[in-house]
């Protein structure tokens, strides 16, 4: 049954992914608004609740997440009222006609072997940041089996001590037995977003170490 609607799940993302990119190039002011109604779509369609403890603070100029499915980005745009930028690995953006889902919206693309990347990097930001669009990334940098936290990456540390930004960090729970792209499996459930304490970045301190070591935490305490 899981299989089954997998199957079901990859057809009618593969129609709704189509539409949505074409609504969002024809209405580009709007790609938003549009981007959460496919997000809520497919909310409903999978059969999916949430439970989220704490509080999201929608003043945080970058949020930061642990990652195991692609159903993570569907929660965050279905839940955040913000126009939220996703830094996204290049190849991604570079899949044909699907890819255009980051490039329709402006998402920020990385080329991860590219030693100019970086400075790319910051500029992309620094551009999205300056359009009051508050920053969402995978420090991990690829997604896990959703039991641990790999080491995290120093992407996102440089862009928050450069700008100097507030960063709220989230840990998600289960959302890999909801829809997992490797088994071709999907079920009905309930994802628990933890919602910690935002942070603001600073060069002369560990704040970045000290997130780490706190969403480690927070992911065995929920798992055991």
């Amino acid at each position: 049954m899981a299989r089954l609607r997998a199957f079901f799940t990859i057809i009618q993302m593969m129609i709704t992914v189509t539409i949505t990119i074409t609504l969002m190039y024809m209405f580009n002011k709007h790609h938003r608004k549009i981007r959460q109604v496919w997000a809520s779509m497919q909310m409903k369609l999978m059969g999916i609740k949430v439970e989220i403890v704490g509080e999201i603070d929608y003043s945080a100029d970058m949020i930061v997440m642990n990652h195991q499915s692609i159903m993570d980005i569907i929660l965050f745009e279905y839940l955040y009222n913000r126009n939220t930028a996703w830094i996204a690995k290049k190849e991604i953006g570079d899949i044909p006609w699907f890819g255009r889902i980051l490039k329709a919206p402006d998402m920020i693309m990385v080329e991860r072997e590219s030693k100019s990347a970086l400075v790319k990097l910051v500029k992309d930001c620094k551009n999205q940041l300056a359009q009051n669009r508050p920053l969402a990334i995978f420090p991990e940098g690829t997604r896990t089996d959703g039991k641990k936290l790999r080491k995290f990456k120093g992407g996102a540390k440089i862009i928050a001590n450069k700008f100097k930004l507030k960063v709220q960090p989230f840990i998600i729970i289960n959302s890999l037995e909801i829809l997992d792209s490797k088994k071709l499996t999907q079920r009905s459930g309930t994802v628990k977003i933890i919602c910690l304490p935002t942070i603001q970045a600073t060069k002369d301190s560990s704040w970045y170490e000290d997130t780490e070591e706190l969403m480690l935490e927070t992911l065995k305490k929920e798992l055991s």
